[in-house]
């Protein structure tokens, strides 16, 4: 495994980062794996160098988070793993302070995401999407007072549009609060667009990139003419690469044959070239499937092999920043 500060922190993340979206109650959607059908990913991830976990308290409605706690508490000591959680969404649309950005709720929600994980604190607490009816100035005070009485020890985002990140860290600038070190954003081989602003913003603040979906919800890694369990059933899958580049498909799996490697292993090992991503966050229901994510840190490509994988793209609207 390969190590990586987040941005300009001196905090190091192993390459991979292993998703826990995957992990928590069963009944909340078809393709989440419970406890004991978890325990092997999280054993196997810390073999093979990974400290980087990433989980949010809307997933499994908190059961992600209690998995995760749970099964690092069991194996690994607290100083050696990084966790990142998040906030922003609400579980229950009938109460009105159960999500957002407010300061009620991020304060509220610190302290369930603590009680759930096990832990005194988290090291990365991102807000997963921009909240266009709290004050970002409320916001960023918040997850300020978050870092201060130390329950995380860094605070990031997730998707939103550039002007939205600037503005927030140029808040956090001009009053002394905490600002954020990562970017968890949509960034994959079948969809470029945060290369318009958000990754050379990004890079100018030296804030580090933790893309999401990295093998575009399985299609990089499972090919044009196959589908998985998840994308079965994953509407949001559809919406998102319903119009995916057959060329590019192909040509991740023919550059995969030349090199020897999968199809997922060239989709990561092209994410890991790029100058500005930290750690791709990678779902795993199959072991094999986490050991073959690991193996593509060691994956090296040409110049010429990034063109190869590169030359097909077209354009397509910026999606998910609601």
């Amino acid at each position: 495994m390969q190590y990586a500060r987040l941005g300009s922190t001196g905090m190091q993340v192993s390459r991979i980062c292993l998703g826990m979206m995957t992990y928590g109650d069963p009944d909340w959607r078809d393709w989440t794996l419970g406890l004991d059908e978890t325990e092997p990913f999280v054993t196997r991830a810390l073999e093979l160098g990974i400290n980087f976990f990433d989980t949010a308290d809307m997933y499994s409605r908190g059961v992600s988070e209690e998995v995760t706690g749970t099964l690092l508490r069991r194996h690994a000591d607290r100083e050696d793993v990084v966790i990142a959680t998040k906030v922003y969404f609400t579980w229950d649309d009938d109460r009105p302070n159960s999500g957002g950005l407010s300061r009620k709720h991020i304060m509220d929600a610190i302290d369930g995401s603590l009680d759930r994980l096990g832990t005194d604190y988290v090291d990365l607490y991102q807000i997963h999407r921009w909240d266009p009816d709290t004050p970002i100035e409320e916001t960023m005070e918040a997850l300020h007072d978050v870092v201060k009485v130390g329950k995380a020890r860094y605070i990031g985002a997730s998707s939103m549009w550039a002007w939205q990140f600037a503005k927030a860290n140029q808040v956090a600038e001009r009053n002394g609060w905490t600002p954020f070190v990562s970017m968890q954003n949509h960034y994959n081989l079948l969809y470029r667009e945060e290369e318009r602003e958000m990754l050379p913003l990004c890079a100018d603040l030296g804030v580090g990139v933790l893309p999401w979906s990295p093998l575009a919800r399985g299609q990089l890694a499972a090919g044009v003419d196959r589908s998985t369990t998840r994308s079965a059933s994953d509407d949001f899958a559809e919406r998102l690469y319903g119009d995916a580049s057959r060329e590019t498909i192909e040509a991740v799996a023919e550059l995969a044959d030349d090199k020897g490697a999968t199809p997922a292993q060239v989709a990561l090992a092209w994410l890991l070239h790029q100058p500005t991503v930290t750690a791709p966050i990678i779902g795993a229901s199959r072991v094999e499937h986490l050991e073959q994510a690991v193996e593509a840190v060691d994956v090296e490509l040409t110049d010429d092999e990034i063109e190869r994988l590169t030359a097909h793209y077209a354009p397509r609207p910026v999606l998910e920043h609601g």
